[in-house]
């Protein structure tokens, strides 16, 4: 498909704003029908399943700033002129066609579509089963949208697939597809991964640490602590492992606080063998834990040496997506912080913040923990490959 005008593309895109307004209690309606039918057996899913009136003024949000920002398409990237005269630019280029793959969330089809249009791509989409009415409802949206602004539809396309059937379009697609994007739990991931025919840009686990060091504000990383596991359980980048110095003063003091507020929130706390005689707690069974993320209410508290076998321990076992150090010591964080292989590091704050919206790209494809092409947030500007112009008047090599 020829690539539409940028004009055209934010047409299309202040034309959901309107419809999404326009339809807002039929959206909602319609996603209380996929809550009744879903059977509730994950808190995670069925969080990110549920769209109110929050969730649709995040869905308006996104669009009105993804019509506002600059085209991501042609922006010229690297300009040489050769001795015998030759031109040579790089520029972004849309991919073609984009497969998004996820799992629950309404939203997405919103706000990851929105992205992968803007930045000129042709979108297929693939919910999951229990949102499915929802999903259907907001791509009736998007093909209105098209319509109306003499567009067509085949630019978003809803795959209404069961499993067997998108293994099969994985591994034999019926149409060119230049890029995928899985977005959801491990299972899915793995799934798209071992099936898949083209590039899969992965958006992997969290597993998020957070390292209380030595020289650490205690009332402050109670604060982050606290945002960062109950806030959204639901979210890729809430917290599920805390490790504490054993040099930090009042150790003991500031653990009991720690644990007694996580349980006030509901907070299922597994502690390791150093700290299992504080009350309330379950001892962990199994090291394989550390590498698990939760999405739920659930953390598991350690103690740790040094900021060196922190770091060590935060490398093997964390999901790539993010970590903190929670300290007073600038020269100890920034050790920490170019230490640390994870796609987002923070010094004193929550890892919540690891999202597109909050980092200034107006709204996010996915999160990647690969490190090609993208890492992290990969915003609209991301969403895009590259080409090379070259411009000659005859030259021969």
């Amino acid at each position: 498909m020829n690539l539409l005008s940028i004009e055209k593309r934010n047409l299309v895109l202040r034309s959901m704003v309107k419809l999404v307004g326009q339809e807002r209690s039929s959206i909602i309606l319609t996603n209380h029908e996929d809550l009744q039918a879903y059977d509730g057996s994950d808190l995670a899913m069925e969080e990110r399943l549920k769209v109110d009136d929050k969730k649709v003024d995040e869905m308006i949000l996104s669009l009105n700033q993804l019509a506002s920002q600059e085209d991501p398409v042609g922006v010229e990237r690297f300009h040489f002129v050769h001795d015998n005269g030759i031109k040579v630019i790089n520029k972004t280029a849309a991919f073609g066609t984009i497969l998004i793959i996820y799992e629950s969330r309404p939203d997405v089809t919103i706000e990851a579509g929105g992205i992968a249009f803007k930045s000129g791509n042709k979108i297929l989409l693939k919910g999951g089963k229990e949102a499915l009415k929802s999903n259907l409802k907001i791509v009736d949206l998007w093909h209105q949208a098209l319509e109306e602004n003499g567009i067509s539809k085949d630019w978003v396309e809803y795959l209404n697939y069961n499993r067997t059937e998108t293994q099969a379009f994985l591994e034999k697609p019926t149409q060119k597809v230049d890029l995928i994007v899985p977005r959801g739990g491990e299972k899915l991931i793995e799934f798209v991964k071992a099936h898949a025919t083209c590039p899969v840009i992965v958006s992997g686990r969290g597993n998020n640490f957070v390292y209380v060091h030595e020289k650490a504000d205690t009332d402050l990383a109670l604060k982050v602590i606290l945002n960062a596991k109950t806030s959204k359980i639901s979210a890729c980048n809430a917290v599920d492992k805390v490790l504490i110095d054993s040099k930090l003063p009042n150790f003991e003091g500031f653990t009991a606080i720690l644990i007694e507020e996580l349980k006030e929130h509901n907070v299922e706390v597994i502690v390791d063998e150093s700290l299992k005689t504080f009350e309330d707690t379950a001892t962990l069974q199994n090291e394989a834990i550390w590498y698990e993320e939760f999405l739920d209410y659930k953390i598991v508290i350690g103690t740790i040496d040094s900021e060196e076998k922190a770091i060590e321990k935060i490398n093997k076992y964390c999901g790539g997506h993010s970590a903190v150090i929670i300290t007073r010591d600038d020269t100890a964080a920034q050790e920490f912080m170019d230490a640390v292989d994870t796609a987002a590091v923070y010094q004193n704050a929550s890892t919540r913040f690891t999202d597109g919206g909050q980092f200034g790209l107006g709204g996010e494809l996915a999160i990647s923990t690969d490190k090609l092409h993208q890492r992290g947030p990969i915003g609209l500007q991301h969403l895009v490959t590259n080409k090379w112009y070259v411009y000659g008047d005859g030259q021969i090599r």
